[in-house]
């Protein structure tokens, strides 16, 4: 799988791989770009298979492919440690990546994510929603777990632009991603996680509500730090993007002290 990519600062600076939601592609990261290459780090955005630029798989994918991309994205790059930060779908790789793949992975931040989502059921019905209906249809739903009320009535251009993101996602590549959520179970990987590891979740997420999936992943991951930010719905590294940047500098950079200490 050629995973399309992007890379942004310093070519010297510790790699941070950004992997997002569902329905989203790369520029959904935008607002964390130039807060962390202005600290040094170098940036990675990729699109998940079916998504944005990379190919669209010819059947469903697993997790644990997902993750396997990433592994072969930093093998090309010549990477050989990474801090990850996931969102949504891309937290759930995170999540893989720091049980399977240890030896890869400098820190986890898992943003507004889940180690179970939903049943294999709904999943394979949103597949069948995607490749019947269209993705325009995805993307009114999508669009109204991505933010609250309050922001998608403040920033109506944003809001369309984001639904233009996830409807111009191929149907069979969003089904594909659809699979890997439906039938993935990551609770009994937790508490192998060794990474410092930051949980985020958004007071207001529909999707992933902080008592029923941030604050188990948090209980069931060694040592893990878990932080809750108001007025966020899924989307929260959109809706609030200082706030989701702040968490993330500080774990990222905090975990690097720890290191050398």
């Amino acid at each position: 799988m050629r995973v399309n990519h992007v890379l942004d600062g310093p070519a010297e600076g510790e790699v941070v791989v950004l992997s997002g939601s569902i329905g989203s592609d790369l520029g959904m990261w935008e607002p964390q770009v130039e807060p962390l290459t202005s600290r040094g780090f170098r940036v990675v955005r990729y699109d998940h298979r079916g998504h944005g630029g990379t190919p669209v798989p010819p059947e469903p994918c697993s997790l644990a492919e997902l993750g396997g991309d990433v592994v072969e994205l930093l093998d090309e790059l010549g990477v050989e440690r990474a801090h990850v930060v996931g969102l949504s779908l891309g937290g759930m790789t995170g999540l893989w990546l720091a049980a399977h793949r240890p030896d890869r992975v400098r820190s986890l931040v898992a943003c507004c994510t889940s180690a179970r989502l939903g049943t294999p059921d709904m999943w394979r019905q949103r597949a069948h929603t995607a490749r019947t209906e269209g993705m325009a249809a995805i993307a009114d739903g999508s669009v109204r777990r991505w933010f609250t009320p309050g922001w998608l009535a403040a920033h109506p251009e944003r809001a369309r632009a984001y639904h233009r993101m996830t409807a111009s996602v191929p149907p069979e590549g969003y089904a594909a991603c659809c699979a890997a959520i439906g039938s993935m179970d990551l609770r009994p990987d937790l508490p192998a996680i060794t990474a410092p590891t930051l949980i985020v979740a958004g007071a207001d997420d529909p999707a992933t509500p902080p008592a029923e999936h941030g604050r188990p992943l948090a209980d069931a991951i060694p040592a893990a730090r878990f932080e809750v930010v108001a007025d966020a719905a899924h989307l929260g590294t959109v809706e609030q993007p200082e706030r989701f940047c702040a968490l993330i500098l500080d774990h990222l950079t905090g975990g690097e002290r720890d290191r050398h200490d």
